[in-house]
């Protein structure tokens, strides 16, 4: 379960649109960096990555966390035999006495060598600011890990270090038409956080960016519209962080603004907190969604 998943039950859908009515929008911009593939899910998960780097290199106080792609080496291999994970780490490695299977020590070594890669070219990026090949290349490669971490299967995505032109020419786009001004922090800076022990609310779930008291998802689609189901995600991770709190966010700073991030319009929309989610009410949902949240976990292990 995630919370996207959640948030997609229809009584959850409807108790959310009970609660809280959808707010205006009537925003146009233009589309500054149309889609040169259809790879739209890899290339949207690959400007978060892409994103966050240039995050961190504007605001070198950004907090940040384990990348998600990184996690794709415990999904695969955790559980074979032939490879051993260290509990303090998380880290997966190769025990070769226990002679496990070449193809799967040869997608190891494959995912390890995409990820220093990808490590090495975000150090020379954070040193130097420009946005090379290789640091693209990692950000889809990365994408496509991130993917496979998300669903715990390899088996329906590309081949893992095969890139497109086309999706490289993509990014470079998209991350040339960043709006500095509005992502440059005065205090807080937080890169894919997560949200304490309310995660696991909802099977794990972490937020893409948090600039001082503004919470942001960062949505890659030709579309600038506001549909519900972004904003209930909105209200979703606004309610999980009621609950444990965010990952490195300091205790006197409170989230005021929720907001979407238009990547191919270059446009941030933010939601103020006050405009759309009544206080009075809000303890009481809560405790709603908390449990609403534990029927769906009970009801995932059954059916297992």
């Amino acid at each position: 379960m995630s919370l996207t998943s959640f948030v997609g039950n229809k009584d959850v859908r409807e108790r959310f649109k009970q609660e809280f009515p959808s707010p205006k929008f009537s925003v146009q911009k233009p589309l500054l960096a149309p889609a040169l593939t259809t790879h739209y899910s890899l290339v949207g998960t690959a400007f978060d990555y892409l994103l966050r780097f240039y995050l961190k290199r504007l605001n070198p106080e950004a907090v940040e966390t384990r990348w998600v792609a990184e996690n794709a080496v415990t999904v695969l291999f955790m559980y074979k035999d032939g490879f051993a994970i260290h509990g303090d780490t998380g880290e997966v490695e190769v025990v070769a006495q226990l002679m496990p299977d070449k193809a799967d020590v040869a997608m190891f070594h494959k995912i390890k060598g995409i990820l220093l890669d990808a490590k090495n070219a975000y150090q020379l990026y954070l040193k130097t600011g420009k946005t090379t090949k290789p640091l693209l290349t990692s950000a889809l490669l990365l994408a496509n890990l991130d993917i496979i971490y998300r669903t715990g299967r390899l088996e329906d995505y590309v081949e893992l270090d095969t890139v497109s032109d086309e999706d490289i020419k993509d990014l470079t786009n998209l991350i040339k038409i960043v709006p500095a001004t509005q992502f440059k922090t005065k205090n807080v800076c937080l890169l894919n956080p997560t949200f304490g022990e309310a995660s696991t609310l909802v099977g794990g779930a972490d937020a893409d960016l948090v600039i001082d008291d503004t919470l942001v998802e960062i949505k890659t689609t030709k579309k600038l519209q506001l549909p519900r189901k972004y904003f209930d995600q909105l209200i979703g991770y606004y309610c999980l962080y009621k609950i444990g709190g965010i990952s490195g966010l300091p205790q006197d700073c409170e989230i005021e603004n929720l907001a979407v991030y238009f990547s191919r319009h270059a446009y941030l929309h933010l939601i103020p907190v006050k405009d759309c989610i009544r206080e009075v009410n809000l303890e009481k949902f809560i405790e709603w969604f908390k449990k609403r949240a534990d029927k769906s976990k009970v009801e995932m292990q059954k059916a297992k």
